[in-house]
Order: C-alpha cells, then structure tokens, then sequence
C-alpha cells in the first residue's frame, strides 16, 4: 500500500472576521459548485427530524480540491492519490455543496442507535474504545461536551478519566497538524461510541499524517494503553504491502474493527484484513414491526472478495477464495445518520461562515450536522465489542452466534451478477455481512 504523506498547503488561522465582497462571494460560489462533488441520497431520516437535503458530500478528508477560498479563508488539504481516507459522507442541502449545518440534534441519536441494537441498558463499566484517526481535532474534547449535554449523557472529559486524546505514540504532545475534514471524522466516531455506548471511556489516538505507518503505530498504540476495542475508519486500496502491514492488527483478544468502505461494491483495506471485524452498512427505518425498525443494504457501503488476504478459517462463504468482506454491519446511509457536533473549520463561528461551509467554500462545520457511512457503523460495533466484554479473535465471534444478528436480506451495493458479493440474502452477505447487532450475543 502506498505510504505517502498527505501533503497540505500552509493554513491560514483567522483570528478576526474577514468581509468579502458581493463579486467574490459570487465566485466563491461559482467556484465550490464546480470543484465539490456529490451525490444523491437515497431515503429519508429514520427520525423525520432534518430537513429535506439531497446530497451528499464527503469529508474534507476524502477531498482532493483546493480552491479559490484557500487564498481568503484557509487550505482545504489535499489527499494524496492512493493513501488513506476516511469513509464519512455528510448530508447537504438540495443544490448546495457543502454540509447542512443546524443549530440543534438532526438525525438520529443515542435513543435511536440504542433501540434499532437492543443495546439501553447495557454497560461497559468503563472499558475503552480506541478511536484511530488521523491528524488533531483542536475541539475534540469540547464538541464531545456539546454532543452528550445535548442528549443528557454523563460528562465524559480528561478530568474525570472518561476521555483522552494523545498522539500515535501514546503522548499528549505534541499533537499532530490540525485537519478540519478529519476532525469531522473525529466528531464522528467520538459522538458514535457516545451513542452507542454512553459509560465507554474513549481513547482518541491522532496518527500524524493520513499513510499506512502513521496510522498502524496509531492503532499498536491504542491498544497498548488499554483499549478492547478499536475502531478504524479509514481505508484504502489493497495492493502487495497490506500483508506486511496485517501484524499491526493482529492483537489477540482485542476487537480491531474497519470500516467496508463508502465507493459501493469493492474491497479496501484494512476492512480486507484477516485480523480484523469487517464493518458494512445499511440504511436504517423506523417500523411497526416487533423490533421497531427495518434495515436494508446502504448502497454506498463496499463489500466483495480480497485479491491478497488469505481466507479466515471462521469464513466459510463459497464464492470467494480468500478473505471476504463485510463480516457485520451497522446504520451507515448519511439518510439515516447521525446527528453529530463538530465546530472545528477554517473560518470561525458565525451565520456567514455557515453559509461559506454549506457552499463547500470552508472546510469543517460549525454546529450540528447529519453524517453517516461506514465511518459510522465501525465505531458503533466497537462499541458493542466494549459493552460484550470478551476476548475475542479477529472477526470469528459473529460467525458462531448468528442467532444474535438481525439478517438483512434485501438491497444492493453495486454489480455483481445478483450475487451475495454485493446483494443483500438471507444469512451472509458481503455489504451486510451475517447482520445488525441484537444486542450483544454475537460480539
């Protein structure tokens, strides 16, 4: 795989509020519609709570523009072509490019995540989640505040033990640069566990630049200081290097999980890893049936057959010969995502700086905003690795505790023929693989 750095152009911090004409903004505008790319969404909130929006955007992580506002309001940091990115899609308003930022909770929330899972009432009794991700989220600590107040959850911050933020070595300085589309990505997964798993501890581990290296010492490191589950997601293409980079995942009895992959149908990596608990997606509703929800294959999620990992001997599907993606999923469709809080971006705080970061101008959010993809659906299995409390080995708890899955059985991730590779069947398949949590019998 490849390791190269992820390369940024100088940032700008603005201190004071910065006026722009009516002509720039107009090209700002102009500029952003042509340079953010997004796609359609597909269902409607689970909650009825967002407002009607219809596309999506990915995180500044996964975006390889820069543009005319680096020159005003701040660097959007490139991706480096064939590393790693985070898999995070955010909702945006209909014909707008940025994300959709509300002043309250939009989408779902921990009341939500916990009914679909059968997870309320269930403890961690403070066992950690590891959250791996690349480069500093400054508002990490204080956005987390924001998220569990608004939901009535107890504090979880440094000075009480419940949080901790270091970097890929384990330190708590010096952090590394700051990434304002990664740190969406870290609001993500840190209001995830939060929802999931309200009384985890999260360990919040920042790898120094977006590569493979940086952030397998990343999750070698969360798992030294103390975490039973670690989350990761991000993911990038396979290629020879992934088997060499495997024996950073393997930690017996410590649940490793990755995200499948946003781009549909097809394989990243370390999702494709032996050693860890593939994560797909789905799209979550609200239902009048027994569980009270319904769950079908999220088109956005990956899945499919490995060209290098050798098949684990607790996989046992017939049309692929070596490791097979997903093993479980979890809500991942932006549609029915979760409501989360970030404000760390590269213009400040106000109404004008809003209306920059809907247009895609700036880089971040600033309030709440409505995301999903496998990004999500990885920290929340993390989470019920946390609540389950086993020891576990790689992938394999799942696939003998099946009757303690929700199968999703309809839904499609791409083309493949019509088969279980990308389609949603009855028992396994590759976007969902064996199902939803049902509580926490299969983890």
């Amino acid at each position: 795989m490849s390791r190269v750095a992820v390369k940024a152009v100088p940032q700008i911090h603005t201190r004071r509020r910065r006026t722009l004409s009516a002509a720039a903004c107009v090209v700002l505008a102009a500029t952003c519609a042509v340079v953010f790319a997004a796609t359609p969404v597909g269902a409607s909130p689970a909650s009825g709570r967002a407002p009607l929006l219809s596309r999506l955007v990915d995180f500044g992580c996964a975006n390889p523009a820069n543009h005319l506002s680096t020159k005003l309001l701040g660097a959007v940091r490139q991706h480096a072509q064939n590393g790693v990115t985070c898999f995070g899609k955010a909702r945006a308003e209909a014909g707008k490019a940025g994300p959709h930022i509300t002043a309250g909770p939009v989408g779902n929330g921990p009341s939500q995540i916990q009914s679909a899972y059968k997870l309320a009432g269930l403890h961690a009794n403070g066992r950690t989640v590891g959250i791996v991700d690349a480069f500093d989220d400054p508002k990490a600590e204080s956005d987390l505040a924001k998220y569990r107040a608004a939901y009535g959850l107890p504090p979880c911050t440094t000075a009480n033990g419940c949080f901790r933020k270091v970097n890929q070595n384990g330190q708590t300085s010096p952090l590394p640069a700051v990434d304002y589309g990664w740190a969406l990505e870290i609001s993500l997964d840190l209001d995830a566990v939060s929802a999931a798993c309200p009384d985890c501890h999260i360990l919040l581990v920042e790898a120094s630049s977006a590569t493979t290296d940086a952030l397998m010492i990343g999750v070698d490191t969360a798992v030294r200081l103390g975490a039973v589950a670690v989350s990761n997601s991000y993911g990038a293409a396979e290629d020879s290097s992934i088997l060499a980079a495997d024996a950073h995942l393997n930690h017996p009895g410590v649940a490793i999980t990755a995200s499948s992959g946003d781009s549909g149908y097809g394989v990243s990596w370390p999702a494709s890893s032996r050693y860890v608990t593939a994560v797909g997606g789905t799209t979550l509703t609200k239902a009048t049936n027994a569980r009270g929800w319904t769950e079908t294959v999220w088109s956005g999620a990956g899945s499919g057959c490995s060209a290098f990992e050798p098949k684990p001997a607790w996989q046992q599907d017939a049309g692929c010969a070596r490791r097979t993606v997903a093993d479980v999923s979890a809500v991942a469709d932006p549609a029915s995502g979760l409501g989360v809080y970030d404000t760390a971006n590269s213009c400040g705080s106000s109404s004008f700086c809003d209306f920059l970061i809907s247009l895609g101008a700036v880089q971040g959010a600033d309030g709440w905003v409505q995301v999903g993809g496998t990004s999500l659906s990885s920290p929340v299995i993390a989470s019920v690795y946390a609540l389950a409390g086993n020891s576990v080995t790689a992938g394999s708890f799942p696939y003998s505790h099946t009757a303690s899955l929700f199968d999703v059985t309809s839904g499609s991730d791409g083309s493949c023929g019509g088969s279980y590779l990308c389609t949603g069947k009855p028992g396994y398949d590759g976007p969902t693989g064996l199902g939803t949590p049902n509580a926490t019998g299969a983890f």
